[in-house]
């Protein structure tokens, strides 16, 4: 299927990792213009690399999108670069999950700012210039914890479900100006935060995969291209009638839809 997006300018932020550097080969694949944002220039320059060598066309730009004045940046960067943005993909996060008496109010700033605030400030800022062309994508990257909270699953559930909550009234808002909004939840996907839990555990990932995958339908982890897909659809011209739409990635587990 062709996505038609050849020339589109997708940014994607905590690009250099697991679902989001998958998010960047996938979407530079199908032609589009990217740019990957991390903290961390070494992977930048890595992936950066790597997406170049099989002819795609890649900006890196360092920023910690938990900072305002590093989101700024990161979106003038990118239209300095390629003179507009088409799609959106917050995906920069972490799991920070603990038990709710031991969260501190620093914790819990800590994990607004990366998550939910990245994706206000970015979206902010972006919004303006897919209005121009009169056509947007904004995916952001949440989890079933959003919909389905466990015990113990503060703050990240609490701020991907805000996360939903945005995605839902951005897609209304900007209906008119052909700016559709998703999310994708996804469930256990690899990642290297598993590999280094096992690492901790002194088992292989293997082992701990196995036991997370109990309760999972498909009997199966996840794999970052797996999401990568979904998200390069949600950005296509073949969801062009699909807005403020969240899609379970979790192999069958939640309980909800």
């Amino acid at each position: 299927m062709n996505l038609h997006i050849e020339g589109r300018v997708a940014l994607v932020t905590g690009g250099t990792q697991g679902i989001g550097k998958a998010c960047a080969i996938k979407l530079a694949a199908e032609g589009a213009q990217v740019v990957i944002a991390a903290r961390g220039k070494d992977l930048l320059d890595q992936v950066a690399t790597e997406i170049r060598s099989t002819g795609g066309t890649v900006t890196a730009i360092q920023a910690d999108v938990s900072k305002e004045a590093d989101c700024e940046r990161l979106i003038s960067e990118t239209i300095a670069t390629y003179g507009r943005i088409d799609i959106l993909v917050n995906n920069a996060g972490t799991s920070a999950t603990g038990e709710f008496e031991s969260i501190t109010d620093e914790g819990w700033q800590a994990d607004f700012d990366l998550k939910l605030f990245a994706a206000i400030r970015l979206s902010r800022l972006a919004i303006p210039h897919m209005k121009q062309h009169h056509w947007g994508r904004i995916i952001n990257v949440t989890n079933i914890g959003a919909k389905q909270p466990a015990a113990k699953s503060m703050p990240t559930t609490v701020t991907r479900a805000a996360g939903l909550a945005m995605t839902k009234a951005l897609s209304r808002e900007f209906a008119p100006n052909n700016i559709l909004v998703n999310s994708v939840c996804i469930g256990l996907i690899e990642a290297g935060q598993h590999e280094r839990k096992a690492a901790k555990l002194g088992i292989a990932v293997e082992q701990l995969y196995d036991k997370l995958t109990a309760d999972i339908p498909l009997g199966r982890v996840g794999r970052a291209d797996e999401v990568a897909n979904v998200v390069a659809f949600l950005a296509s011209e073949a969801a062009s009638y699909v807005s403020g739409s969240s899609i379970n990635l979790d192999g069958g587990k939640s309980a909800v839809m």
